[in-house]
């Protein structure tokens, strides 16, 4: 895997980059996995907008990405690894022993060829296995893990992501998180083996706007540079400050730093918040 930079023959390509997709051994994707992605271009099943600044961008299909890993004890082999502009990370195609396919995500080190298995048991700790934390040693990185059991891997599923268990006690294991975050999450949750693949993703530069319409982005407005009844931080001669204690929202709201977690059912889980100063 790898960053290739473009030659200058336009302004826009001058100091755009890309992925090289050096790890990429097939181009057509599983037919049987692949379903319409509907475009909603922010809008709930109202209609109404909910996500601003969204809308246009490539044709896509879903790839149906297995994140249960419930196939327990039946060894997959790694047929390819594909590309999925779903996602920033890659995916891997496996042929399970009984004839089934499905894909996960391709953990960094997964070739093709390699064995991988999911299971409720003890199994080698290699990169792209399945198991649940009670088995997987301290120290471990892993990733796709899951919060509730049963409901598939919802946290650390990007490119480059990883998370450490750091330590075990009584039915929890606790794992620093990406984010710096330290979790509580139950031993009996799968997680996977491994760092995800493809982390120089971030390294890549697109270098015009129209890369950004691709991936469906529309343009963001600044506050600073709108009228008074557009947005709080609007009006004044030249650049202005923003006028007040802090930064807001276009609705008034604080905005950037601004606490917003509601959720105070599962502070019990959070050891140390991300961006705490170790004490």
């Amino acid at each position: 895997m790898g960053i290739k930079k473009f030659k200058p023959t336009s302004p826009g390509r001058r100091w755009a980059s890309g992925p090289a997709f050096d790890e990429i051994t097939q181009t057509a994707p599983e037919k049987s996995l692949l379903r319409p992605r509907k475009q909603r271009a922010g809008r709930n099943n109202q209609g109404r907008i909910t996500v601003r600044q969204r809308g246009g961008g490539a044709k896509r299909r879903i790839r149906t990405v297995d994140f249960k890993r419930d196939k327990f004890g039946i060894p997959a082999r790694v047929a390819t690894i594909e590309y999925d502009p779903g996602r920033s990370a890659r995916i891997a195609l496996l042929h399970y022993a009984d004839g089934e396919k499905r894909y996960i995500l391709a953990a960094e080190g997964l070739r093709v060829n390699d064995t991988v298995v999911s299971s409720r048991e003890a199994v080698d700790i290699r990169v792209g296995n399945c198991m649940p934390l009670r088995h997987i040693p301290l120290g471990t990185q892993v990733h796709n893990l899951e919060l509730t059991m049963g409901k598939g891997g919802q946290l650390v599923r990007s490119a480059g992501a990883a998370a450490q268990i750091m330590a075990k006690e009584g039915e929890y294991a606790q794992l620093r998180m990406p984010s710096g975050e330290v979790r509580r999450v139950r031993q009996d949750c799968l997680a996977t083996v491994g760092v995800v693949g493809n982390a120089e993703h971030s390294l890549v530069t697109l270098g015009k706007a129209g890369r950004t319409r691709h991936l469906g982005r529309r343009p963001e407005v600044r506050g600073t540079v709108m009228t008074p009844r557009d947005h709080p931080h609007g009006g004044g001669e030249g650049k202005a400050p923003i006028g007040m204690a802090g930064p807001k929202t276009p609705w008034g709201k604080p905005t950037l730093g601004y606490k917003t977690r509601k959720n105070k059912r599962t502070n019990r889980f959070i050891v140390r918040r991300r961006g705490a100063t170790r004490g």
